[in-house]
């Protein structure tokens, strides 16, 4: 079993069991949290504390990241604060339509959220939660909304002035080298599994899927680096078609798995060697003399094909490597890829709907428990639920901010009554903030997703329950209060979602196979013209991304991952089968051209094989786009035929 190594990055000072650059990270985030305090006071801004919040949110390793996602919550909150403003003038003499409206739009903006990635989905997520924090804590103060609106967003532009100048003066990374690093080590990882397909060493669909999904998950970083310089936009370019280019690479290195026809000894090791013997950003050497190039002259249909695939592969990791040369060095890549997201609108409509429903029971329930003051706890509510929404689990999320809420308001209590104690002077505030949050931003430096998430909650939670003003406010009442409602919130969505199960791992899983399935259907016919096969091909990764995210080790999950894989290989090559034909329609080889294409449709493997022979046959073997579109039909018969026993079985236990 060929094994695809995987590469640990090593730190060379660590301090407290933690890198020097998590301690730089968590230094900087204090001071930004500092300056925007600061800033806020002397500007006597209504809502101070929002500031800190801010940059509590935007805390990120990276110059562009934080940029990035502070542009996008100014545009989340202006639409946050408009949606507020309408909501409460359209139905503000309604309590009980107007909580059902904001339970419309932030299902909405969940819904949203489903649609999107990265710091996209953040601002979708944003603009649900604004209306929570501004509109429902004036419930019952409508003619107020406009008024606070305006506060928190003066507010968030001191906090994103803080954390960039800040970001600035102390040098926070690019991430560009890091992210080429890390595209390099995965083209590695790509030329391993290719060099086990040369040497007919079997890699488990299971192994490609997570290879896949570490792919896919480059993508919201690799949008990011727009913002990072001037030259940002380039490199963003470059880095997105470095990563369609590995999903292409991959796929080629699985087809060279399935032909029946091994690439001769002698010849296995000069096509390692010139996939091995390049640096990033230095092209390789050409492959027209490699001997098996000659075979793309032989009769031999599986000779041909095999000879055009190691070509085809040697021709993406020339580009890929282009396009990894263009990100290090901020020029313009030789191939420009898009990088289309899969996106499943059932999966997100389903997940909307709960959303609104949780906040509706939630209203409901503080509604008849005439509990006074609850709108604070109802506001906590929607900012857990649109945080949780780009989640792969909600419901972990809500266990992690159950746990979160507790341990928060203990250290908050601390910093306020024990630490601070009374004092008034800002120097002192400052200096008694720096443990909490330096601590709580170097917990968010931890692979380990439960102590990062609990390092982010407490980060934000810590600043939102002490709520500095100018001057502090010592109120144990009132800071018991905030503690009840941000612990009621927390405990009451985890009780709702426990009513109403967030969509279980086996539902998506059966909606995005039948997605998968439904695509394959439609191919080649149905096809996107807008979109290139390799771009086809990183959007159906996606899919498998999100598959794989269900998690489980079940056999179910397993023949899923094994099915999807299947059903990628199957749609890749029609998609090129049907690029390559489209070339031919316009030829001499018309009639061929049709003809083959009906085969395509028909997915019978002995009708492509001939089809692939009869062009063949037709044109001379150095015509490029008929050589290319035999081979790629002959491709596509050994897959459909190598997968014929799989989609008996699936037939037969279909209902």
């Amino acid at each position: 079993m060929c094994v695809v190594s995987t590469e640990v990055d090593k730190h060379p000072l660590v301090l407290a069991g933690f890198p020097a650059g998590s301690w730089a990270f968590a230094i900087r985030i204090w001071l930004a949290i500092v300056v925007a305090l600061y800033a806020s006071f002397w500007l006597e801004l209504e809502a101070p504390s929002s500031a800190g919040v801010t940059v509590a949110i935007l805390a990120l390793p990276t110059r562009g990241q934080v940029i990035e996602k502070a542009v996008f919550r100014l545009i989340a909150t202006l639409v946050g604060v408009m949606a507020s403003i309408a909501i409460v003038g359209l139905f503000t003499q309604y309590d009980e339509v107007l909580l059902a409206a904001f339970a419309v739009w932030i299902g909405f903006c969940v819904y949203a959220v489903g649609l999107l990635d990265g710091n996209r989905a953040y601002a979708a997520a944003l603009s649900g939660y604004t209306v929570a924090i501004i509109a429902v804590q004036q419930i019952d103060n409508p003619l107020h909304v406009f008024e606070s609106g305006i506060a928190r967003g003066t507010a968030i532009i001191v906090g994103v002035l803080a954390v960039t100048i800040v970001n600035d003066l102390l040098a926070a990374p690019d991430h560009h080298s890091h992210l080429a690093a890390q595209l390099s080590a995965l083209r590695r990882r790509v030329v391993g599994l290719a060099r086990c397909a040369l040497f007919g060493e079997a890699v488990p669909a299971m192994t490609a899927a997570g290879l896949l999904s570490e792919i896919v998950a480059l993508r919201p970083e690799i949008a990011s680096l727009a913002a990072e310089s001037s030259s940002g936009p380039v490199r963003s370019a470059a880095a997105r078609s470095a990563m369609v280019g590995l999903v292409a690479e991959l796929f080629a290195a699985r087809a060279l798995q399935t032909l029946p026809m091994a690439a001769p000894p002698q010849l296995r090791e000069q096509i390692v060697s010139e996939l091995d013997g390049s640096s990033v950003g230095v092209p390789p050497s050409s492959y027209a003399s490699l001997p098996m190039e000659q075979a793309k002259d032989s009769p031999d249909l599986m000779a041909a094909c095999l000879s055009w695939l190691v070509g085809d592969l040697l021709r993406i990791d020339r580009e890929l490597q282009g396009s990894l040369g263009a990100l290090g060095a901020g020029r313009r890549s030789p191939r420009q890829w898009r990088a289309p997201l899969y996106r499943s609108h059932r999966i997100a409509a389903e997940t909307g709907i709960r959303a609104a429903a949780y906040f509706v029971l939630t209203a409901a329930f503080f509604a008849i428990s005439g509990w006074p003051a609850t709108e604070a706890s109802l506001s906590f509510v929607g900012i857990v639920i649109g945080l949780g929404a780009s989640t792969p689990d909600l419901r972990g999320f809500t266990v992690l901010a159950v746990v979160a809420a507790p341990i928060a308001s203990l250290m908050a209590g601390i910093l306020e009554f024990v630490v601070l104690d009374g004092v008034t002077a800002f120097p002192l505030l400052a200096i008694g903030l720096s443990p909490f949050m330096i601590g709580a931003a170097l917990l968010m430096t931890l692979p380990n997703r439960i102590l990062s998430g609990l390092g982010r909650f407490n980060l934000i939670f810590i600043l939102a329950l002490l709520a500095p003003s100018n001057p502090q406010t010592y109120n144990p009442q009132t800071f018991l209060f905030s503690v009840l409602f941000l612990c009621l919130a927390t405990g009451l969505l985890l009780v709702m979602q426990l009513l109403i199960t967030p969509v279980s791992g086996d539902r998506r899983r059966q909606w995005l196979l039948a997605s998968a399935r439904r695509d394959l259907d439609y191919l080649p016919s149905h096809r996107n013209q807008d979109l290139a096969p390799e771009e086809a091909m990183f959007r159906d990764a996606g899919r498998i991304a999100q598959l794989l995210a269900v998690g489980g080790n079940t056999s179910q999950h397993s023949a899923a991952i094994k099915e999807a894989m299947t059903q990628f290989d199957q749609a890749a090559i029609l998609r090129l089968c049907a690029a390559g034909l489209d070339g031919l329609v316009k030829s001499p080889l018309q009639a061929q051209a049709s003809t083959a294409y009906a085969a395509l449709i028909q997915r019978k493997a002995g009708s492509m094989l001939a089809s692939a022979r009869v062009l063949r046959e037709a044109t001379s073997p150095r015509d490029p786009a008929a050589s290319a579109a035999s081979a790629t039909l002959v491709l596509a018969s050994v897959v459909f035929s190598s997968a014929e026993p799989c989609t008996e079985a699936r037939a037969e236990q279909a209902p």
